[in-house]
């Protein structure tokens, strides 16, 4: 394990078992303060140490190929992935609130065209940008959720409008813009969304739909990896990828909060909606957990990821890593789902498990050391 870890990300290694330990999947404890650490997250009373603080994030996970990513995309992936974390850290070192730092951290992902939310979204069938994104308040479990947008340049920043601003948790296409424009949230042209790498992806998955012939609305079995007419294709690269962004953050106080964004899949029909705005598939915090996930929706949504990690770390007492690692290597995979998250406990330990070749990740801490990670690492 690199040196440069930061020491509070050391505290969960005797929670996790060598065959699911993956770089970067779980966290990690020095044998002095795990017994306490243990104590405290497996009790309803606040933990009796000061939490440490930090912030993880995602920016989607696949069959992420080093062969298909030049270094110079990378490199500006990876500088990306960056800015956010020190967008996030900037708010915490200030005493900010999680809430704020999860909205500041993915509104830098948001603004990227490398990554498949805000800007870089994908096209849909009918050659329009469908935009998703939730947010959850872990302290008070209020949420807010936005699905099928069209002219909303930071979608993160309108579900968290919902959530403030009204007394809904979801709202969807027209409906939500119209929300948008009542709460004085500027809407930007479709044309603010337009990449021609996003949109020569979309050729290339119609005329592949060409030559086979139309596919059925959604795929009835499993996708494999790898396949170049699997929906989670990235058009730019080629790679089996779930376009997805996320940031789970741990504030001062000790309140958890979590964001998911995505753009969803090229090519996708009738308006389908995946898991990142549905709270407690791909989003979800309380108390003790905070949760966003990457992958294939229809699996997170029929096996509620996110919440089923919480709720192990409530009701069976597990650590998170080990909660994290069970339900993204052993449920998901039993169920043919691909994909990860990333976690975060109100001790500070941190899991980014996932299933796949390579997950777009990092994390920051109160250091102010940014880590950034992509592939899996032997």
């Amino acid at each position: 394990m690199s040196p440069s870890f930061p020491s509070w990300m050391h505290r969960g290694l005797l929670a996790c078992t060598a065959l699911l330990l993956a770089p970067l999947g779980c966290a990690t404890t020095s044998q002095a303060g795990a017994a306490r650490d243990e104590a405290a997250l497996r009790t309803d009373e606040p933990p009796r140490v000061k939490p440490k603080w930090g912030l993880v994030i995602h920016g989607g996970a696949g069959v992420i190929s080093r062969e298909n990513l030049t270094p110079e995309r990378e490199a500006a992936m990876r500088a990306v992935l960056t800015e956010a974390l020190q967008a996030g850290h900037a708010v915490l070192a200030k005493g900010g609130r999680s809430m704020d730092a999860v909205t500041a951290a993915i509104r830098v992902m948001e603004d990227s065209p490398y990554f498949n939310a805000g800007k870089g979204a994908v096209f849909n069938h009918d050659g329009v940008n469908e935009l998703d994104a939730a947010v959850m308040d872990g302290k008070t479990r209020m949420a807010g959720a936005v699905a099928g947008v069209h002219h909303i340049q930071n979608p993160i920043d309108l579900a968290r409008w919902v959530m403030e601003k009204s007394p809904h948790v979801m709202m969807v296409g027209d409906g939500a813009e119209a929300f948008a424009k009542s709460q004085g949230v500027p809407l930007v042209d479709a044309k603010y969304f337009y990449t021609e790498e996003r949109w020569q992806g979309l050729q290339r998955a119609l005329e592949q739909e060409k030559a086979k012939g139309a596919p059925p609305a959604q795929p009835v079995t499993p996708a494999q990896p790898g396949s170049s007419l699997t929906p989670g294709v990235d058009p730019i690269t080629g790679d089996h990828k779930f376009g997805t962004v996320g940031a789970v953050a741990l504030d001062k106080d000790g309140n958890l909060a979590a964001g998911t964004s995505t753009g969803g899949m090229t090519n996708k029909r009738f308006g389908r909606v995946g898991d990142a705005p549905i709270i407690g598939a791909g989003t979800y915090a309380d108390e003790r957990c905070a949760v966003s996930a990457t992958g294939h929706g229809e699996f997170f949504i029929r096996y509620t990821v996110a919440r089923d990690i919480c709720a192990r770390v409530e009701y069976q007492d597990l650590p998170l890593p080990e909660a994290a690692n069970h339900v993204v290597h052993d449920v998901l995979v039993k169920a043919g789902g691909e994909g990860g998250v990333i976690a975060m406990d109100r001790q500070g330990h941190v899991a980014m498990p996932f299933n796949s070749s390579g997950m777009y990740r990092g994390y920051i801490s109160e250091d102010g050391a940014p880590t950034v990670a992509i592939f899996q690492q032997p």
